[in-house]
């Protein structure tokens, strides 16, 4: 599995320039460093192989929940609301990997990470913020981590779901838990590869299977369909929260972003007006609507927490569904998980290791990773209240309010623009962030322990 390979580049940042900044002069008009050509990465991507990963990184199980999540919201603010939040999404990623290029000009460095962004970011930023700076680093890395770790308990429970529903309708009725042992292997292996560049061919794979496979899904979901007047326009407002914590989940992947974006030859390319991110999130958001749309009008209130537990079980074509949803998400495991490795073990726990034994205790850490998340999802083996919860409680947080954030410490000396616009637009985003994290969360929890109770 080309285990030997190194996945992360380490720049030649020191502490003193990482935690003293320069003051840039008049937006830095008279520096010529251009951190993206200083950037020397082992293994860069090309641009398809980004755009590859991207889609992939985006286009996971929650897109397959996005019916259940119209039930919640009606047809028309399923609709629009997913919009919102998708181009919320897309500008918030636009701003964050802004300030971060700047940060990184200001500092002379070829890059900085998420959570040495905000560390630098605070220390500019207002006075009553930048005693926040010293737990910038450890707060940014943990909720990274710990939602990347999340989305892979989910992917857990998807794949062992799916073999389940196969296994159920050949052969023998299992319970679900012991499906989850017998992807462990298959887990473990992909896991191991610690490689960008060698995940990419994997990643376009899964990109063409997801295509036949959302092929087949609308399918079934065009077949005969109901009334659009069977179907709620809108719905109460209390629903919504579950509503926009499972669209954030499905559409935000901003770890793996940052990661894919960090190990690009051409990382100028990912961020132009037609750049991979703009046409790559156009594909993702059509994408999302077309299935959350027709899904709702196909399955109504009946839509369950992913649309192929909807179509018909004991049909061969809903069969290579899910096998093609199960491979895909297995591939998808090692990309999400990729974020959670590189924080705790390339940050954290590998410079206390001697360098002649990193390779050996890296893939046994990651294989502690695997067990971890098998274990979590036997915890919680429900994925509908698991995917709102993560969703609402991380993605907010990181997709909405630390871009927001960053913003306003990274503009404080260069100013807000005509009528303060910037500030105004980020103190929004992050009211929007706040509530809807707050709220959604707390929906969630009450969901998982209706359901456990």
């Amino acid at each position: 599995m080309n285990a030997d390979i190194k996945t992360v580049t380490v720049y030649p940042t020191t502490e003193l320039e990482l935690t003293t900044p320069t003051k840039p002069a008049n937006g830095s008009k008279d520096d010529d460093y251009d951190p993206h050509q200083h950037r020397d990465v082992k293994n860069p991507t090309t641009n398809w192989q980004t755009f590859a990963h991207f889609l992939k990184a985006s286009v996971g199980t929650g897109v397959l929940a996005m019916p259940s999540a119209f039930s919640h919201a009606g047809y028309v603010n399923g609709t629009i609301f997913t919009l919102i939040i998708g181009l919320l999404a897309l500008y918030c990623l636009h701003i964050l990997i802004n300030c971060m290029y700047i940060l990184c000009k200001r500092q002379k460095v070829p890059y900085v990470s998420f959570s040495e962004a905000m560390k630098l970011g605070l220390k500019q930023g207002p006075p009553w913020l930048r005693c926040l700076a010293p737990i910038a680093v450890p707060f940014v890395d943990g909720f990274l981590a710990f939602y990347h770790f999340g989305i892979c308990c989910v992917y857990v429970v998807f794949i062992a779901e799916s073999i389940k529903q196969l296994v159920d309708e050949y052969l023998v009725v299992w319970d679900v838990r012991l499906h989850m042992c017998i992807v462990i292997i298959p887990l473990l292996v992909i896991y191991s590869i610690r490689n960008l560049k060698l995940l990419a061919p994997f990643s376009s794979a899964a990109n063409l299977l997801l295509a036949v496979g959302f092929g087949i899904i609308l399918y079934y979901i065009f077949d005969d369909l109901p009334p659009l007047s069977e179907r709620e326009p809108f719905v109460a407002f209390t629903q919504l929260p579950t509503f926009f914590g499972t669209v954030l989940f499905a559409l935000e992947a901003v770890g793996v972003i940052l990661a894919i974006e960090e190990n690009m030859a051409t990382p100028r390319a990912f961020i132009r007006p037609c750049g991979i991110m703009n046409a790559g999130m156009s594909i993702v958001l059509g994408l999302y609507i077309l299935l959350g749309f027709f899904g709702y009008w196909k399955y109504g209130d009946e839509a369950l927490g992913s649309v192929t537990l909807n179509i018909p079980q004991s049909e061969i074509p809903a069969q290579v569904v899910k096998i093609f949803f199960a491979i895909t998400t297995w591939i998808s495991y090692a990309l999400q998980g990729y974020v959670t490795a590189h924080i705790l073990w390339d940050k954290y726990l590998s410079k206390h290791v001697r360098e002649s034994r990193r390779t050996g205790f890296e893939l046994l850490f990651r294989a502690m990773i695997v067990l971890l998340t098998f274990g979590c999802a036997i915890a919680i083996p429900d994925l509908s209240v698991f995917l709102s919860l993560v969703g609402s409680f991380c993605l907010s947080i990181l997709g909405l309010i630390f871009p927001a954030l960053l913003q306003i410490c990274v503009q404080y000396t260069e100013g807000y623009g005509p009528f303060r616009i910037k500030l105004i637009i980020n103190v929004l985003l992050l009211c929007f962030g706040v509530l809807g994290g707050a709220v959604g969360t707390y929906v969630s929890i009450l969901d998982i322990i209706e359901v456990y109770k």
